[in-house]
């Protein structure tokens, strides 16, 4: 059963520690982008090749584009504007639910869910509007390591999920992060104008 949009405020879904720190992992990246930056400074330096090693990952991690994605994303800091947190909001967290429940015991990956829905009929379905933006990753298990693979955007053409990260007229969002049967975690974020997706 959904919860009529006013009870959402009332009844929020439970947020994990996970879920709760993309959301503060967004919000330093936009506030402080600068800042941010020297933070992807530290992760660049411990490249060797396309491989990168750094705690909590001894045995590394394969990229496809090496450093030359993490320096494209230092320079995007460097000249971005710092922009408003973002705010959580419950019902596009619970439609973020909704894609990790529908992809994760199956092990399917990309923005259509089994029966076609995308990110917009997602939010609908649970009586918000269809001005959203999702993001996903497959695989990071902390918040840090997420909102990173979101901003270098290693091997992804466009950048649109570091486009999303920081869209100004993208002003709340909801998080939901659950077991995936082949990537162990996955996290998916929706981003909305409004709390409700609404233009």
């Amino acid at each position: 059963m959904l919860l009529p949009i006013a009870l959402l405020a009332v009844f929020p879904p439970p947020q994990t520690a996970l879920e709760r720190d993309v959301i503060a992992q967004i919000n330093f990246a936009r506030t402080q982008p600068r800042e941010y930056a020297e933070w992807l400074r530290e992760y660049r330096a411990r490249f060797r090749g396309k491989v990168v090693r750094y705690p909590g990952n001894p045995s590394g991690l394969l990229t496809k584009e090496g450093t030359r994605a993490v320096d494209e994303a230092i320079d995007f800091l460097e000249r971005q504007t710092p922009l408003p947190p973002i705010a959580f909001a419950p019902l596009l967290a619970r439609a973020a639910d909704d894609h990790v429940a529908d992809q994760g015991p199956r092990g399917a990956t990309g923005h259509l869910s089994r029966d076609g829905s995308d990110p917009r009929d997602r939010v609908q379905r649970r009586g918000g509007g269809a001005y959203v933006a999702e993001v996903i990753t497959y695989g990071p298990p902390t918040g840090p390591e997420v909102v990173r693979q979101f901003i270098v955007d290693d091997a992804v053409p466009g950048r649109g999920h570091r486009k999303t990260v920081f869209a100004g007229e993208m002003r709340f969002a909801g998080v939901g992060c659950g077991t995936h049967r082949i990537y162990r975690t996955m996290c998916v974020v929706e981003f909305g104008r409004t709390e409700t997706g609404a233009y």
